[in-house]
């Protein structure tokens, strides 16, 4: 811990900051193995679907954010597969496992095709339009990480 009196020279600030890239990095590496780990482990998820199945991979709160929670999950499409118009709660960080996702949301503009590799971000009060898989012959996954009120549901139907 820094005291009033301290210095902290550009080594030390570099330093700290590099640790604080190695710890984020970490959480996100693991993440990603864990969504890669849990891809053939899916379960049907509740609401109006055609295709899409939820896989919870991750949940804890974030201790320096009092109130909130970060929670990973994978989605699996299968062929054609997609969800119905939806909400989430919070913010939702995209990432394209395999195959290809179309999406689009009612803040970031005009429907996409995002590949696996590729990313994509939904703010916290938007409507999620689209969201399915680009291809009819194979299946398609995303790591979505949600930061969101502790015990808040994630993703609400629309009508």
């Amino acid at each position: 811990m820094f005291t009033s009196k301290s210095t902290v020279g550009p080594r030390s600030t570099r330093a700290i900051v590099a640790r604080k890239s190695v710890y984020l990095t970490s959480i996100a590496a693991s993440l990603l193995m864990a969504a890669t780990i849990g891809v053939g482990f899916t379960s049907r998820v509740t609401g109006q679907d055609s295709g899409a199945r939820v896989k919870p991979v991750f949940t804890g709160q974030l201790p320096n954010v009092p109130g909130k929670s970060l929670t990973a999950v994978v989605v699996t499409y299968g062929p054609g597969g997609k969800s119905a118009k939806h909400r989430h709660a919070g913010s939702v960080f995209a990432y394209v496992l395999s195959g290809a996702i179309r999406s689009q949301n009612s803040a970031t503009g005009p429907a996409k095709v995002y590949k696996a590799g590729e990313s994509f971000f939904e703010p916290s009060g938007s409507e999620h339009l689209i969201s399915e898989n680009a291809s009819e012959t194979e299946p398609a996954n995303l790591l979505a990480v949600f930061v969101a009120d502790t015990g808040a549901q994630l993703t609400t139907f629309g009508k």
